[in-house]
């Protein structure tokens, strides 16, 4: 069973299902307009219609379909959702004329979804410029703050709930609180917790693979998702081959860590050196998308020759992750952000049907299973890591003498986030090598040396990010141990650019 979210382009559309999956139940994502019978597949217990930037009084705003209420489950509408039961049922909704943003305080909260709330009026987050003035027959308000009379609605059945304000976010302390008793009153299980999560998946790998019987080819990159599916098949009894392609654009040791990780836990890892065709195919390239291009093309066609040469499969396993997912569809209302294809981007005619047993997890509950798998700390906390590797963190042609500057100062930068503690605080954190030199003196000598670039940034799921606030001491400290220890880099700074309006990497 599940809570279907029916998303109508709200920024925050995503934090309600990572809310309910933090309060032990199964969530799941779906357009605002999709169709009874998609949600229906879903198993709902409960529907959630999140908010958005259109307005209800909009010509041909959107709505769910009809036939949803026909299913008699408990729905609950938050801002535009709310604004769309209160117009849907026989109310009045009207432009405010001035938007409300920010922080609000419930003056009066009463009913079964404000059980348990502390007694002080409780603080919320507003986001809207509609209003609710006139609620449908025999409704009732059940939240109420200064400046807004109509702040949380039920309808008379006690199946139907609304707010104007924002449960999911962090600005409303007692919002999860208010999303758990919806739960009960639902009657959603709360048992999406890892075990239960891990005995799903095996159950789901072995019946798309019938009983183990179909052979399934797997791309490990040495991240935390491909090196958990490795871990899955194995653990589910499936016959795998996990092909790890060495394409000389990995961190130090990355390629010793992975397979002394791996291969004792019983996968059955392969390891391709194709190192020197990776660094060739990129002499003498310097736009960063013409390198992915590249190195996905390489990617493919190493992919391809050992998929001839160990097969014959039947499924290609892929560590697809819900942020994926949702990113590649968009939303209502909202654009699609990028489209992903893991594996460094394969075809559609590599000629194997996809198993991705991962498409509706969020990258923490995926360490959390790696760590109910036996996956060592080293691979399962490890930070993330792009497909092109350390090609997209040098600024212009990626050289075998660039990459050794950058895979050293790299490996300095982390160790010492590991030394000072704050490696398990930061969500990312790397280095990256500029194009430019700058003048500085060791000794009595001049030395013209590369400028080196920090980065590392906080993030929940890495859709956003804030710099890291690292300390003074620390920054200090690896800037001196970097400019030591490698002498072609002369400067160090530090990248203090929020995501948005910067991306994380920087190519």
């Amino acid at each position: 069973m599940s809570v279907v979210i029916l998303d109508f382009g709200s920024q925050y559309t995503r934090l309600i299902a990572r809310r309910i999956r933090e309060l032990h139940a199964y969530s799941v994502i779906l357009p605002g307009r999709a169709t009874v019978e998609q949600i229906s597949r879903h198993d709902p217990q409960a529907v959630i219609l999140s908010g958005g930037p259109a307005s209800v009084l909009q010509p041909g705003a959107p709505h769910p379909d009809e036939r949803l209420f026909d299913l008699n489950l408990p729905i609950l509408g938050i801002c535009y959702g709310m604004q769309y039961l209160v117009q849907r049922f026989g109310g009045r909704v009207i432009p405010t004329g001035t938007r409300e943003y920010g922080r609000a305080v419930l003056t009066r909260h009463a009913g079964a979804l404000f059980a348990g709330m502390d007694e002080t009026e409780p603080q919320v987050w507003m986001s809207h410029s509609d209003a609710v003035v006139e609620l449908p027959p025999e409704w009732r308000v059940t939240a109420e703050t200064e400046d807004n009379p109509i702040a949380a609605v039920e309808s008379p059945d006690g199946q139907l709930f609304g707010m104007q304000f924002h449960p999911e976010v962090v600005h409303t302390p007692q919002g999860k609180v208010i999303l758990e008793n919806f739960l009960r009153i639902s009657g959603v299980p709360l048992d999406w917790t890892p075990e239960r999560t891990l005995e799903r998946l095996i159950a789901k790998v072995r019946e798309r693979t019938d009983g183990g019987k179909k052979r399934v080819l797997l791309a490990v990159s040495g991240g935390v998702d491909s090196s958990t599916l490795a871990l899955l098949l194995t653990r589910a009894g499936i016959e795998h081959t996990a092909v790890f392609v060495d394409h000389g654009l990995l961190r130090l040791n990355e390629r010793e860590e992975v397979e002394q990780a791996l291969l004792p836990l019983g996968v059955n890892l392969v390891t391709v050196d194709a190192s020197e065709r990776f660094i060739s195919a990129l002499a003498g390239i310097t736009d960063p998308e013409e390198k992915r291009k590249v190195i996905g093309s390489e990617f493919i066609g190493v992919f391809r020759e050992e998929a001839r040469k160990r097969g014959p499969f039947h499924l290609l396993a892929q560590g697809t992750l819900y942020p994926d997912v949702i990113e590649s569809a968009g939303s209502e209302g909202s654009a699609s952000i990028k489209s992903h294809h893991n594996v460094g981007g394969l075809p559609d005619d590599i000629g194997f049907d996809l198993l991705e047993p991962f498409r509706y997890l969020f990258k923490d509950e995926v360490r959390r299973l790696a760590a109910l798998l036996g996956l060592p700390d080293e691979l399962g906390q490890r930070h993330p890591f792009p497909g092109p590797g350390l090609a997209i963190r040098i600024i212009g042609e990626a050289t075998p003498e660039r990459l050794r500057i950058l895979r050293e100062a790299d490996a300095l930068f982390i160790s010492a986030l590991k030394e000072w503690g704050l490696y398990k605080q930061t969500w990312q954190a790397l280095a990256v090598l500029t194009p430019v030199r700058s003048v500085g003196v060791v000794g009595d000598e001049r030395r013209y040396g590369y400028i080196l670039a920090l980065r590392a940034v906080t993030s929940v799921d890495g859709m956003t990010a804030d710099w890291a606030r690292l300390p003074h001491d620390f920054l200090d400290f690896v800037a001196s141990r970097i400019t030591r220890r490698i002498p072609e880099i002369g400067r160090v700074v530090y990248d203090i650019t929020s995501k948005p309006p910067a991306t994380i990497e920087w190519e």
